[in-house]
């Protein structure tokens, strides 16, 4: 029995964009482009007639931002959405509030030679469409922190949940790194806005290509009680600190005595990625071994699987997101079938299980499952 081809609808209000972006779609053997439209509200009559697995949403479009739109979708008839962003300073920090709003992912579009530009993406596109067809998707509140109902709002940050007393005196050689992919931007604000200021330095890499982690680090440092940043290269990791791996870079550390230092390289990606969790994570199993702290979160793929394993024989212990609050539960299964895992858990209680392991002291023994 053929399985059905995954059904999508493009919205975009360039003609140009909405044909080349159904041939791709066309091409491939397992989806179909089952409509177009130019507006969100022709799309959302056409989403109600013809009820697509997936949608294409541009941002900028005319009556109704993509924004608007998405926000109202994901409140009233939440499903999956794929983002079309432009390239842009404005692109970036409006891809990152409808990543909050719930899209799955996005495909940064050139400004300039569209249309050879998109066929270059043809096939980030189509895996982004397959991965956005068996996401989990959430349902928003009805009116999301922060914003007031009705088109035209201004987008405003969600609240941070109030943060945890201070640590105290933890030992500076303590390191935490957390990987993630699909559905992570949200994730590891989850993870970051419930640890408090005098936390452990943290290193991320989280699967993004260039131009988008500067926004994605300003938005998550205007949330934190901690320092949030992109990383640089040579600089030492600091307690209080939480570094990104800039988009389209290598990310991983070293050890300049007592001090954790960051490695920021332009070699060729690992696992077809780059920033790569496996890079970030062997590293931290070589420098860090028992001081440090692996956390898996929400993904499609295997990338950082085999070395949260390397990490966990090296002494660290490790915390993994649960199937039932990850968006895609592809990087998380593949670090608990490795042997990477010491605890499986949702999303809202990993914070708080690495402080208490954090405050169980240096000297704790680490329990494995």
């Amino acid at each position: 029995m053929l399985k059905p081809k995954i059904r999508v609808v493009v919205v975009d209000d360039s003609a140009l964009v909405r044909s080349l972006l159904a041939e791709i779609i066309n091409r491939q053997h397992d989806m179909e482009c089952i409509g177009s439209a130019n507006d969100p509200l022709i799309a959302r009559e056409m989403i109600r007639d013809l009820n697509p697995d997936v949608i294409t949403l541009d941002v900028e479009m005319p009556r109704m931002d993509g924004i608007d739109f998405l926000g109202r979708l994901m409140r009233l008839r939440p499903m999956p959405v794929v983002m079309i962003s432009t390239l842009t300073e404005r692109g970036a920090d409006v891809t990152m509030r409808a990543l909050e709003l719930g899209a799955i992912d996005f495909v940064a579009k050139p400004r300039v030679g569209v249309a050879n530009g998109l066929q270059e993406l043809a096939t980030q596109i189509v895996e982004k469409i397959r991965v956005a067809a068996v996401a989990q998707v959430h349902r928003l509140p009805v009116v999301p922190h922060g914003v007031a109902a009705g088109a035209g709002s201004k987008p405003v940050a969600p609240r941070a949940p109030v943060a945890p007393t201070l640590l105290g005196r933890v030992s500076t050689e303590k390191i935490i790194a957390i990987g993630a992919s699909t559905g992570g931007t949200e994730a590891i604000r989850e993870v970051l806005t419930r640890l408090p200021a005098d936390c452990p330095a943290i290193v991320i890499t989280q699967h993004m290509p260039p131009g988008f982690t500067t926004s994605f680090a300003a938005r998550l440092n205007s949330l934190c009680q901690m320092t949030v940043k992109e990383a640089i290269h040579g600089e030492r990791l600091l307690p209080g600190h939480a570094y990104i791996a800039p988009g389209g870079k290598h990310f991983s550390i070293s050890r300049s005595g007592a001090n954790y230092v960051a490695v920021v390289d332009d070699a060729p990606p690992v696992n077809r990625h780059k920033p790569s969790v496996e890079v970030l994570f062997k590293s931290v199993a070589a420098n860090a071994g028992r001081n440090a702290y692996g956390i898996m979160l929400t993904g499609m793929g295997a990338d950082g699987a085999s070395a949260m394993r390397e990490m966990r024989d090296a002494g660290s212990y490790n915390l993994v997101q649960d199937e039932a609050t990850c968006i895609v539960f592809g990087m998380p299964r593949e670090a608990i079938a490795q042997g990477g895992a010491d605890e499986v858990l949702p999303l809202p209680n990993i914070a708080q299980a690495l402080l208490n392991k954090l405050r169980g002291g240096s000297d704790q023994v680490h329990h494995r499952i």
